[in-house]
């Protein structure tokens, strides 16, 4: 049987408790938070007292921080690409509607979008911020797409996402840290709940994983060299702003979040050691010659991409993004 049809079966073999893992994982669109519980109500009476408190709060932060959630928001609102991307891997029926690996997609995206939704409305109300400028980067982001090295496999798509939902955990963590040291509670909470969901969201691809680990453990195990051996590719590293070329905002954007500590290059390392003990690939059985090499890989890399992290030299002065307008005294 090839790898394709191993992986078929297998994605039909989990199916049958992904509705479970729907009610673990996920919260009824009933019971959960929206954007509008964290903005001033525009219907209220103090919808403009409101506003103003945002605006005043805002200047009390810094260029950098502004860099960092819009960067933040615009991953966020590009949920249109990854939708479509994990719609079309193996074993993702879209065109049964009730399908659970397609509901799954479907309703984990309408969680994610929420993100999106909030931080763009808080954005545009802090009067910090160029909208238009972020809107274009967003409409780009979109149209470009992106390619994260995982094909249509859901092996490497589920290490994908059980990674890069931790690093969100962590980012999104770190902004609502910050804001709160500079006084700012609301954004802070904000922040903090939107952590919370990509903290539910990560446990939930990791025990996809797991699953996988019990009934294919070689190839899953192959699926996670691969993905560590290529590096994880960051969702928005097409990021540009307008008039430039794609991917030439990302690293720029990747320098500011790793110069005010929201994400740093050792913050990967600690997710590959956590996804490592998370999966105990020390007490995974069964595996090929092959795939027991590849675990002696994983198992080493943690300590060999540590070194290298503390090699790396992060610029000191700000980049002069169109998105985030300089603080006005």
């Amino acid at each position: 049987m090839s790898l394709k049809n191993v992986r078929l079966e297998v994605m039909q073999y989990l199916e049958k408790d992904v509705d479970t893992l729907i009610e673990k994982y996920l919260i009824p669109i009933e019971k959960i938070w929206q954007p509008t519980d964290f903005l001033p109500n525009s219907e209220g009476d103090n919808f403009f007292e409101e506003t103003k408190e945002i605006r005043e709060l805002s200047k009390e932060l810094p260029y950098d921080f502004w860099v960092v959630l819009v960067g933040d928001m615009i991953t966020e609102e590009a949920l249109p690409t990854y939708e479509s991307w994990l719609m079309d891997v193996e074993g993702v029926n879209q065109r049964d509607r009730e399908s659970s690996w397609s509901k799954w997609v479907r309703h984990w995206t309408a969680e994610e979008n929420r993100h999106g939704d909030v931080l763009n409305k808080y954005l545009y109300l802090s009067g910090r911020v160029n909208m238009r400028e972020i809107e274009k980067t967003t409409q780009y982001l979109i149209a470009d797409g992106f390619d994260i090295g995982t094909d249509r496999d859901p092996y490497k798509n589920f290490v994908y996402t059980s990674f890069q939902e931790l690093a969100t955990y962590i980012s999104h963590n770190r902004v609502a840290k910050i804001a709160r040291e500079n006084g700012n509670k609301q954004l802070s909470k904000m922040c903090r709940i939107i952590s919370g969901d990509e903290m539910r969201h990560h446990n939930a691809y990791s025990e996809f994983v797991e699953r996988i680990f019990k009934v294919d453990p070689s190839q899953m195990m192959m699926a996670f060299h691969y993905m560590m051996k290529q590096k994880i590719t960051m969702p928005a590293h097409f990021l540009r702003e307008s008039g430039d070329k794609i991917s030439t905002a990302f690293e720029e954007f990747s320098n500011t979040a790793q110069r005010i500590g929201v994400y740093t290059s050792r913050d990967y390392v600690d997710i590959l050691q956590k996804l490592i003990e998370r999966w105990e690939l020390d007490k995974v059985t069964n595996l090929t010659d092959e795939a027991e090499k590849a675990r002696d890989y994983l198992m080493k890399l943690p300590n060999r991409m540590l070194r290298l992290a503390d090699r790396i030299k992060i610029p000191e002065n700000s980049f002069e993004f169109k998105w985030v307008e300089p603080a006005r005294v």
